[in-house]
């Protein structure tokens, strides 16, 4: 953890953000960096002569209201290195000289109130600046003990100690949580995870401050830490709410599909009425998906949560629930539309997942499958267990399969990769010598995943028609023919066991 220092002197926009002074405004761009290390009130005209370096120049009513005074003000400030000039609001209401204190890189202050009184504050402030750093962090502190472990009002506690800076919490993948949308925008912001039991982050806080003067961002992180606490108990349980729900809908969906034999008719309708309270589309035809996320569970986090998050943004709608071993969706036509023809809407819903899969990719590694049309939910089961098994030979991490497009490659491909490994390495023993970076195994995959069709190959992967062409010409050259009917099961089998591999 960076710490501030306390004791270092007062900057200029530290007097602002940190609320010493009554109702401030500051004109000016430039010079907000500056220190300031004393004050110096001026009553007359004649006082400006003499200014000391890194000095708040504080003008009183009488001078402040003649806006030449302030004027020369500004002026003298630039050419004694003094730090900013303060006048009361009031004064200098009428044609405030920003512009001019933008120029001289030296910030005008206005205050509310007596100028004497600030000119009082501003002395205390530089002369102790470690007690108004302290007094800012217990302020916060206050204030984040009354907030309580409720999102909003722990932000909105967090803009209170810090006005001039923007704050969001986002989940672990950088969707909007809560806050302002101005801090995801940040080039630099300053960046907490607000983490779990296990470590790995339950929410991300970012805090984008408009001051950029040294040592505030170390500031603004230490005020930042004690909100951690209260967002981790909101979190947390925002993240049990989410597992309950995950839990009630895995058995509500076991039962809307696999009703028991003694099962009456209102037990029936009772199950029905709370998977449309959820949302759930019930009204057939009904096309199911599955997604299988490609990581080991002892690799890191559980993937729901950021797969929730990640098909909230790239999906189509429809539930996502937990079941067995993916996680499946499914969708209906829209209310009052004619039936779709059964092949049009497969291959719509296939183009959507696909999509919606590669956008994932980016973030969860998984693969999809796709099944159906269903008749209603009393069918919708055996769509779910089609999905799920084209998932489960969908071995390219971004790739997804139409259970009904299942060819004898992928369904050898689902024995134990354990059996195959070696066997596998043999019969492509030439190419993995040759291939440093996987390319050519990947292209040679998805080449045989589509049929021997460059162009469809080229689409999945990202790059230019040429490009896979002289892929597969080296891959030729190494002994390896996609379109042989003699080479090509053992070659689409041996590419789905190494890649499922690694």
């Amino acid at each position: 953890m960076r710490r501030p220092d306390l004791s270092a002197p007062m900057t200029v926009a530290e007097l602002v953000q940190y609320g010493p002074l009554p109702g401030v405004r500051i004109l000016g761009m430039t010079g907000r960096d500056a220190q300031v290390l004393d004050v110096r009130i001026v009553d007359r005209r004649e006082a400006l002569d003499n200014l000391r370096p890194h000095t708040a120049v504080v003008l009183t009513e009488a001078p402040a209201r003649s806006g030449w005074i302030v004027e020369m003000a500004l002026r003298k400030a630039w050419e004694q290195a003094a730090a900013c000039v303060v006048v009361p609001e009031t004064a200098a209401a009428v044609h405030p000289p920003g512009a001019l204190a933008d120029r001289l890189g030296v910030p005008l202050l206005l205050i509310g109130g007596d100028a004497l009184e600030g000119a009082v504050r501003i002395a205390s402030a530089v002369s102790r600046p470690d007690a108004g750093r302290t007094a800012l962090l217990a302020d916060a502190a206050q204030r984040l003990a009354a907030a309580g472990p409720h999102v909003e009002r722990v932000l909105a506690a967090l803009h209170a100690a810090l006005p001039s800076t923007s704050l969001a919490l986002t989940d672990p993948v950088g969707g909007m949580l809560a806050g302002r949308r101005a801090a995801l925008d940040s080039a630099h912001p300053v960046r907490l995870d607000v983490p779990g039991p296990d470590g790995h982050p339950l929410a991300i806080l970012l805090a984008d401050s408009r001051s950029k003067e040294a040592g505030w961002a170390s500031t603004v992180e230490s005020v930042l830490r004690m909100a951690v606490p209260p967002l981790t108990a909101w979190a947390a349980t925002r993240r049990l709410a989410e597992e309950q729900l995950d839990r009630r809908s895995e058995l509500l969906l076991h039962r809307l599909t696999h009703p028991s034999e003694d099962e009456d008719e209102q037990a029936g309708a009772h199950v029905r009425a709370e998977a449309a309270a959820l949302g759930w589309p019930l009204a057939g035809p009904l096309i199911a998906f599955a997604l299988r996320p490609a990581v080991a569970a002892e690799a890191g986090p559980a993937p729901g949560p950021a797969l929730r998050a990640l098909w909230a943004r790239y999906g189509f709608g429809g539930p996502l629930i937990a079941y067995e071993d993916c996680w499946v969706s499914w969708r209906s036509a829209a209310a009052g539309s004619a039936a779709p023809d059964p092949e049009v809407w497969l291959r719509q819903g296939e183009a959507q997942l696909r999509t919606a899969v590669r956008a994932i990719c980016d973030q969860l590694p998984l693969a999809g499958g796709v099944a159906g049309p269903a008749g209603g939910t009393g069918t919708l089961g055996v769509a779910l267990a089609d999905a799920r098994a084209a998932a489960a030979v969908a071995a390219v991490p971004g790739s997804v399969v139409r259970a009904d497009r299942l060819g004898p490659a992928q369904l050898l491909s689902a024995l134990p990769v354990e059996a195959l490994r070696r066997p596998a390495e043999v019969v492509l023993a030439p190419l993995l010598a040759a291939d440093r970076d996987g390319t050519l195994l990947r292209t040679l995959a998805i080449v045989l995943d589509q049929g021997a069709a460059p162009s469809a190959a080229a689409e999945i992967l990202g790059v230019h028609r040429n490009t896979v062409a002289a892929r597969l010409e080296r891959i030729r050259a190494l002994g390896f023919d996609p379109e042989d009917p003699a080479q090509r099961l053992a070659l689409h089998l041996a590419c789905r066991v190494l890649l499922a591999e690694s």
